[in-house]
């Protein structure tokens, strides 16, 4: 079976959906797309070619090996023709991953009741679950049907963390106004934290100063619960996809 990853139609983090992808299908893996329009994504220029980022340009936008991997996900037919959140079916696919992105577009993913439910279905029926940055705010939304509590309650995870969506935005707010804040005045980690059975399960991890690569994949955080695996932000997309890999492919579901 596919592993399938959703998406917002506009927005998205490149290296988040890009690198999670190459290494699932180097590793043998079906992938499939899914947006809230069934359109082909739109991914968040900005974080290519850094216009407005001024002096800060090198440190936020994708580096090299995203942009490799981003550059030949746009020749996958099957990104180019994903299906609409409603469309998704659970026991189609082996596994899960949430890509995030801080673009104002990426609020109709965050907030799709499909998507929700569709989650929910997966952690249902124990199937893999990848999460990463904004795409922790779509898993914390979605509820257990039988305890109206959020999927995550009981779980340990991680998220974009608050320093570094909060330096992002005073970085460039002079500029690019509340570019970097999806929800101003609610920051990723405190959303993830509010819906925890504890606040001590939101793992922040080691300071996060330099991105993974294929390399060096220690200078990715992940956190592993169970079915479910966690990411903090595009610097850690590295030891997420291949974490997910390994999990994916050890899984019976």
């Amino acid at each position: 079976m596919a592993v399938l990853i959703a998406q917002s139609s506009n927005g998205f983090d490149p290296t988040e959906v890009a690198v999670p992808w190459k290494i699932l299908t180097d590793g043998g893996h079906q992938v499939r797309f899914a947006t809230d329009t069934g359109q082909a994504g739109e991914t968040d220029r900005r974080m290519l070619d850094g216009e407005g980022l001024g002096l800060f340009k090198r440190l936020l936008i994708t580096n090299k090996y995203g942009r490799q991997a981003y550059d030949a996900l746009c020749q996958d037919q099957h990104f180019q023709n994903p299906i609409r959140y409603d469309a998704i079916r659970v026991r189609d696919y082996s596994g899960l991953i949430l890509s995030g992105g801080h673009a104002k577009g990426m609020i109709p993913y965050l907030e799709s009741p499909d998507m929700h439910n569709a989650i929910a279905g997966f952690f249902e029926a124990n199937k893999t679950v990848g999460a990463i940055c904004h795409g922790v705010v779509a898993a914390c939304r979605a509820k257990n049907k039988e305890t109206g509590k959020s999927v995550l309650y009981g779980r340990k995870t991680t998220a974009l963390l608050n320093r570094q969506e909060l330096l992002a935005h005073k970085l460039t707010k002079k500029k690019l106004g509340d570019y970097f804040l999806t929800y101003p005045g609610l920051t990723v980690e405190d959303e993830v934290t509010a819906a925890l059975q504890s606040p001590a399960d939101f793992l922040p991890g080691p300071t996060p100063l330099w991105r993974d690569t294929p390399r060096k994949l220690s200078h990715g955080f992940v956190v592993r619960d169970g079915n479910y695996l966690s990411a903090r932000w595009p610097g850690d997309a590295h030891a997420f996809g291949n974490t997910f890999l390994s999990m994916v492919a050890n899984s019976p579901t």
